[in-house]
């Protein structure tokens, strides 16, 4: 698949005065999300609209959600998986159809997140954001080129020591991967060796491997360098300016993460309200506003920040790929496996 911020944000000039209004319902919402990725103001509008108390729980990772999913918790009503996972949550029966081409709103999804080889017809998603991976830099402690995947994998003196990575396999090695100009979802142990000789070659330099506390720990300067999503930089920027998001020439990794409802939700019918309540171009700029990240809602550019549009984290330099990532073979990932427990030993 291939777009680009402009694509996504540019096609929100239509669409205005789409909004419906959605049915007055009561009862309860069962929220499963990212840490820090669920807007307080999108939430108490929902629930001012439509009288469903909402739960929000929280997870650190896609193997997390998944891994919980698995083990046959029950009681979510809306989980939010990156693309990647959301065939592995199909073909394991984890989620159910929610018809999404029937939903009120359908046809304001922008066409390259409309029906998407992981879903295709949108049968048991829509789309939430999309965004990056790369890594941010504090350019008050490193002022060279940030540009470079040296700087997080073998950085110079002033920067040993003070990096931090996610704690997810699946987000680590396909970075690495695209700095060693690497496939994604090898199964080939040769090239998965050199992916862990990088990451072992790193492993002095690294404070921690923490998917959680990223904005607090670069706006303290508890680190200096740290693995990072555009939007979630954007964020921190704000606090500090001496932050600058990375987009070196080899690419960086790009996701999409999609609304899904969990198998045996039990409040089926107050999930197709949230997603159809979502699918409003000015609601899902309320999450965008408070998450960073672009979405694929046709309209929704009005309702968004200044500050949002032109941000640098949200567009790449021109020629910079955006690798998105795959859904791998069992064989591709008992190798991340390997090397991700050879990393953490």
């Amino acid at each position: 698949m291939s777009f680009n911020r402009k694509t996504l944000l540019g096609l929100a000039s239509a669409g205005l005065g789409l909004t419906a209004t959605i049915a007055s319902a009561d009862g309860e919402l069962q929220l499963y999300n990212w840490t820090d990725y669920t807007s307080p103001e999108l939430i108490e509008k929902f629930e001012t609209e439509t009288g469903i108390s909402v739960t929000v729980d929280t997870y650190d990772s896609g193997e997390t959600l998944l891994a919980k999913l698995q083990s046959g918790a029950a009681g979510y009503d809306i989980a939010i998986p990156t693309h990647n996972f959301v065939p592995i949550l199909i073909s394991e029966g984890l989620v159910q159809p929610i018809n999404a081409s029937e939903l009120e709103g359908y046809d304001r999804i922008v066409p390259n997140l409309a029906s998407p080889w992981w879903d295709e017809g949108n049968v048991y998603s829509i789309p939430w954001h999309w965004g990056t991976t790369s890594f941010t830099v504090d350019t008050a402690v490193y002022s060279g080129d940030v540009d470079d995947y040296d700087v997080i994998f073998n950085p110079p003196e002033e920067l040993a020591g003070q990096i931090a990575m996610f704690k997810s396999p699946d987000e680590v090695i396909t970075m690495a991967q695209v700095a060693l100009g690497l496939p994604f979802c090898s199964e080939d142990p040769n090239e998965m060796q050199q992916v862990l000789d990088l990451l072992m070659g790193q492993k002095p330099h690294v404070k921690t491997y923490n998917s959680d506390g990223i904005l607090e720990r670069l706006v303290s300067g508890d680190v200096s360098v740290h693995q990072n999503w555009n939007g979630y930089s954007l964020l921190a920027r704000k606090e500090k300016p001496s932050l600058q998001y990375a987009f070196p020439e080899e690419g960086v990794v790009a996701w999409a993460d999609s609304l899904v409802v969990p198998k045996g939700a039990p409040n089926y019918d107050n999930a197709i309200t949230f997603i159809e309540f979502m699918l409003e171009p000015e609601n899902i700029a309320i999450q965008s506003n408070s998450s960073g990240y672009a979405n694929g809602v046709t309209g929704s550019e009005a309702f968004m920040d200044e500050g949002l549009k032109d941000a640098a984290e949200l567009s790449p330099p021109e020629g910079t790929p955006l690798k998105f990532i795959e859904s791998c073979s069992p064989k591709a990932v008992e190798l991340q496996n390997r090397v991700w427990t050879a990393l953490l030993k």
